[in-house]
């Protein structure tokens, strides 16, 4: 099990948890993000870049058979070592493959489980079929929901709009209300990127104080020109480099991105340590007080965290989903087969392998390792390839947050409680140390 930073329990943050496998090659937990309905999907986001996966199955209904659910739910729980057990759903619109279908994931569940064994499972939304009967389901079966959602309506109406052009933010704010309504417990999934990054306090006060979120996840928008036919541009707040042209306009520059993460960072340390999480400042806490992060994107290896396509095929990532990243089909291999495969662990390896030595001589390289290989685009000041495109916002949100994240670290392992740090922190919200 993921230990909790300030508090906050694995998998109330939707995203990839990666535990370590043991010598004997034996992995005692791993997630799995299943799209039972491929890339289909209700909406056209603009900056999406797994709509286009669609072109791997071109003759596809794109819809999970019952065969394949089955040998999913079936295989997850046996090669669990550790009682707790997280069934991931994703899209594309997983809603789009109806209730009835989660109904039979969750008998199946039950089917399959051992004693004392918990299964939890996750769902990410973009909300627009949530209604009542959904509501009661999530509820009824302790689903946790995450809902993607950029921000108040000005913000969020950019980019996530319906297939005939319309903005969503309506339906998305609906859906949270009626899942409020109905005590369904949601998280917030917010991309972070040219249009809303500059406006990162409007943002996290929408969130926590006109959505009443607790949870939110942030992640940014780093999109090669050629994923969704973005244009060949520079985002803003980012220095020009060699291969910026690579990056489309919809994209965060690193300096926005850091920028964004400490202003938010700073009303969070003054005001809700403790009641409010978000995924990238327990994840760097976690850094500080057990060496390694809670977040795939933040620790020194990848691999744990896979995807299973609609037919059973199961690839290494979820910005891996390419013929090459393919790592075979649970019909017909194992999940634990694959994922012990030479050709994962070989995947996972590469996100170190391939590190720069400017980011290996980096004084914060125990709490970033790189970030994730897909954001690998410039190059480095002395010429080596691979640099993470948010590096330099990185840099400055770690240096940022050092003294808070040690001495909130120090706090916690003494056995102080979130409500007692906040009262160590002065009215500008800088740590008192003991």
């Amino acid at each position: 099990m993921v230990k909790p930073g300030l508090g906050i329990p694995k998998c109330r943050i939707q995203g990839v948890t990666a535990l370590s496998g043991n010598n004997r090659g034996i992995i005692p937990s791993f997630n799995i993000m299943a799209k039972p309905a491929g890339a289909a999907c209700n909406l056209d986001c603009a900056y999406c870049f797994y709509k286009n996966k669609t072109q791997l199955y071109p003759d596809s209904s794109f819809r999970m058979s019952d065969k394949v659910l089955e040998n999913y739910i079936r295989q997850t729980v046996e090669a669990h070592l550790l009682p707790e057990v997280t069934i991931g759903w994703q899209g594309g619109e997983p809603t789009l493959m109806g209730l009835d279908f989660f109904k039979k994931a969750v008998a199946l569940e039950k089917k399959y489980m051992r004693p004392g064994m918990h299964i939890e499972n996750t769902f990410q939304t973009n909300g627009i079929l949530i209604d009542r009967e959904w509501c009661r389901f999530f509820r009824e079966n302790n689903f946790l929901v995450g809902v993607s959602i950029d921000g108040p309506k000005n913000l969020h109406d950019v980019y996530r709009r319906d297939k005939g052009g319309n903005g969503t933010f309506e339906k998305v704010f609906n859906a949270i209300r009626l899942m409020q309504e109905y005590d369904v417990e949601f998280n917030v999934l917010c991309t972070v990127n040219s249009v809303n990054s500059p406006h990162p306090l409007e943002v996290y006060r929408f969130f926590r104080d006109s959505l009443g979120a607790a949870y939110i996840q942030f992640i940014p928008i780093v999109e090669r020109s050629h994923e969704s036919g973005g244009e060949s541009v520079c985002p803003p707040g980012q220095s020009p480099s060699p291969t910026f042209f690579q990056i489309s306009e919809r994209s965060v520059g690193g300096v926005a991105w850091g920028n964004f993460l400490i202003e938010i960072f700073n009303e969070w340390i003054r005001c809700d340590v403790g009641k409010v999480f978000v995924l990238y400042f327990d994840a760097v806490l976690a850094s500080y007080m057990y060496g390694r992060s809670t977040s795939c994107v933040l620790q020194p290896t990848c691999g744990l965290g896979v995807v299973l396509e609609h037919n059973g095929d199961l690839y290494s990532c979820d910005h891996y989903v390419a013929p090459e990243y393919r790592l075979g089909n649970i019909m017909q291999d194992s999940i634990q087969t694959l994922l012990n495969s030479e050709k994962q662990k070989s995947f996972g390896r590469g996100k170190t392998e391939m590190l720069p030595q400017y980011c290996r001589k980096c004084e914060f390289l125990f709490t970033c390792h790189g970030e994730c290989p897909k954001n690998r685009v410039p190059a480095t000041p002395d010429g080596e390839p691979d640099l993470n495109w948010l590096c330099e916002g990185y840099k400055a949100f770690f240096a940022h947050t050092r003294v808070y994240m040690e001495t909130m670290a120090a706090l916690l392992r003494s056995g102080k409680t979130a409500d007692e740090i906040m009262g160590m922190l002065d009215e500008n919200g800088n740590p008192i140390l003991p």
